[in-house]
């Protein structure tokens, strides 16, 4: 037993230990995140709602059984022969069993509702299926923070070490009397002020990873690995669609099952118009007895069967128009979803040719964003160099210092909007999935 439970907890420690990369995160989403857990238990519950509505369709079989005692048993007079006599109307215990069969035989509106039952099936199956889009969608902006996060934690670092570098030349000098002491505290608060920015960025990152994890459906607690290299520098723009073809977007699927749905919920109404046939049976065995007695189970008690085969026509005449007020009900939710197509249709249009503006947008701006990090990188050099050998002033060092910083992160944060337009862009054709593949 504990070699079991310890294999067991093996996988998890393992994952926690490991750098986990996008597809990891991905597929550990999809087996565990609640939605995604409760949408596939709402496939099996659409499952079995198509099973109940099956049930009405089927024989329907019951069973009934009773006992009743006669304290006081009524009498019949008659007259007779010219004579008064009494008759009893039955015995003192009375039994009786039998079952009952009824089944439909013409019922449009439970037909109807086997369609629609089955047509909810695949709703589920499309619901769950977007959902599991949504997570995916999610984790994968979470996941590209994150990186983003510990890239600029990695900038603030670098900036301390050289501003540490440049704390030891200026205390030296100041030492030996080539500079003020002003200059010393100046260095020392902008350091200060660069550790207080790196704990707020490392609780910043912490906050993200547990946003992952919360995403992910892992706990909170479990500690999680990121691999370094994952946010990659982006070389060029992928090739643009004019269009997009939206009939592989699960939206559409919806928006498809659900005219099917309000289509066979219109005809539903539309059946109450039409009458329904069913077959009935019934056998029922009944005994009779002076004493206690249960179905003739004592030879003084009398029993007789009894059984009955028939059909049961309904035809409906006249509801107060309750009928007709339904089916113009349903025909207000056709033309309101006919709506939402068109605007669901306009949104998913939107939010691709959106995905190819930032794309582009996100493009240029890592383009030019490096190049400036890469100049602001020369400036910092040479103006360190310069200050060094009391070319340049501590201000000058200061201010490439902080013009440095920003232009790496802006160029970090560049890539993280390209990332996320990206995932846009994927999700605008239909091939979200892809990410966890």
């Amino acid at each position: 037993m504990l070699l079991l439970l310890t294999s067991l907890g093996l996988p998890a420690l393992t994952f926690a230990q490991q750098p986990v990369t996008l597809k990891d995160a991905l597929k550990f989403a999809l087996d565990n995140n609640v939605k995604v857990r409760k949408a596939r238990l709402d496939i099996d519950g659409g499952r079995y709602k198509v099973q109940e509505i099956r049930a009405q369709a089927l024989p329907q079989i019951t069973g009934n059984a009773g006992l009743t005692y006669n304290p006081i048993i009524g009498q019949l007079v008659a007259n007779i022969g010219g004579q008064t006599q009494s008759f009893k109307l039955g015995q003192n215990w009375n039994s009786s069993a039998g079952v009952q069969l009824s089944q439909q035989l013409f019922n449009q509106t439970v037909f109807t509702g086997l369609q629609a039952a089955r047509s909810s099936e695949e709703y589920y199956n499309l619901t769950a299926q977007f959902t599991e889009e949504q997570i995916i969608e999610l984790v994968a902006n979470n996941y590209y923070q994150v990186l983003v996060g510990r890239q600029q934690l990695g900038v603030i670092e670098n900036n301390i070490k050289n501003v540490k570098v440049v704390e030891k030349i200026t205390s030296s000098q100041y030492e030996n009397g080539l500079a003020k002491k002003i200059d010393v505290d100046r260095i020392k608060v902008n350091l200060t002020n660069l550790e207080t920015k790196r704990a707020e960025i490392i609780n910043s990152i912490t906050q993200l990873e547990n946003q992952l994890k919360f995403s992910m459906g892992m706990p909170v607690a479990r500690p999680i690995s990121l691999p370094e290299t994952e946010l990659t520098e982006v070389k060029q723009l992928p090739v643009f669609a004019d269009s997009i073809a939206l009939a592989n977007r699960t939206e559409i699927k919806l928006l498809n099952n659900q005219d099917k749905l309000l289509s066979l919920q219109r005809k539903a109404y539309l059946s109450e118009y039409y009458p329904s046939l069913s077959l009935t049976g019934n056998y029922t065995y009944s005994s009779q007895s002076n004493g206690f007695d249960f179905l003739n189970s004592s030879s003084a008690a009398i029993g007789f069967g009894a059984s009955a085969i028939g059909v049961s026509l309904k035809v409906p005449i006249f509801n107060g128009f309750l009928t007709r007020s339904k089916v113009r009900q349903a025909n207000v939710e056709i033309d309101k979803a006919k709506q939402d197509r068109i605007e669901t249709t306009n949104s998913l249009n939107l939010a691709y040719e959106n995905a190819k503006i930032q794309l582009k947008n996100s493009m240029n701006t890592i383009t030019s964003q490096k190049k400036n990090a890469e100049l602001a990188t020369e400036i910092y050099k040479s103006t360190q160099n310069n200050y060094n050998n009391g070319l340049a002033s501590l201000t000058d060092l200061l201010d490439t210092e902080n013009s440095l910083t920003e232009a790496q992160n802006s160029y970090t944060q560049a890539l993280l909007n390209y990332k996320i337009a990206e995932i846009q862009l994927i999700k605008a054709k239909g091939e979200i999935k892809t990410l966890a593949q």
